[in-house]
């Protein structure tokens, strides 16, 4: 990606919000103050602090996260659509769940680890 965020400052792209329906008739959302979601593109490493130091920033690349409405800068580049803001503007981070069954189970096991496990 060609943006760099400075400082403690973060990238995000907007994610695209479904419109709502009823029955065949589209709702736009027009009017309506709502928060933005998005996922983190890219982050500043942090801060310097007045008697703390060194601050490094909490939101990784790969977040998805939900960004107030007012506060953060729209910015286009090359034609796509961006908001740059500072961390500690960020509502909140969406937790990712984990389903580990599934991940186990969609996993090979290597001819190596199958040996072991069938030595144990």
């Amino acid at each position: 990606m060609e943006l760099e965020a400075l400082f403690d400052a973060v990238i995000v792209k907007p994610q695209e919000e479904e419109e709502s329906t009823y029955g065949s008739i589209v709702v736009p959302d027009l009017g309506k103050d709502r928060n933005e979601h998005g996922a983190v593109v890219a982050v500043g490493p942090g801060r310097h602090v007045a008697g703390v130091g060194f601050i490094e920033t909490e939101i990784k690349v790969g977040d998805t996260v939900i960004l107030p409405t007012m506060g953060f800068t729209k910015l286009e580049h090359k034609g796509e659509e961006y908001y740059i803001g500072q961390e500690n503007q960020i509502l909140a981070r969406i937790k990712k769940q984990v389903d580990v069954e599934n991940i186990l189970a969609e996993t090979e096991v290597s001819e190596f680890e199958q040996k072991i496990l069938e030595n144990e």
